[in-house]
């Protein structure tokens, strides 16, 4: 009977732990969330994680798109110039090769 009043007790100081943080009300207002929603998600995990912000937040998200977006582009730009350069390098090379001959 004691194990069981322990148990309990640090059932409850868990419970309080949680209350405090904002973690029930947080869950909560997802589940409600969830509950609400006229048509249920397929996946209802990531609803959860989408409601709780877990991951990038969209701005942060559009905002790395962006850059991705203009870093491949000045990727692409570096790779053609550097054919371009090797292309020019070697008939630099050819020609002055061909002027020993």
């Amino acid at each position: 009977m004691a194990h069981y009043r322990v148990s309990e007790s640090k059932r409850e100081q868990f419970r309080r732990y949680l209350e405090k943080a904002g973690v029930l009300e947080s869950l909560t207002n997802v589940l409600v969330a969830l509950y609400e929603e006229t048509e249920k998600p397929n996946n209802a995990l990531d609803f959860i994680k989408h409601q709780l912000g877990v991951g990038p937040e969209a701005e942060d998200a559009e905002s790395l798109r962006l850059e991705l977006n203009t870093l491949q582009q000045k990727y692409d730009q570096l790779m053609e110039e550097n054919k371009e350069l090797r292309i020019s390098d070697t008939s630099s090379h050819q020609k002055s090769l061909s002027l020993f001959l």
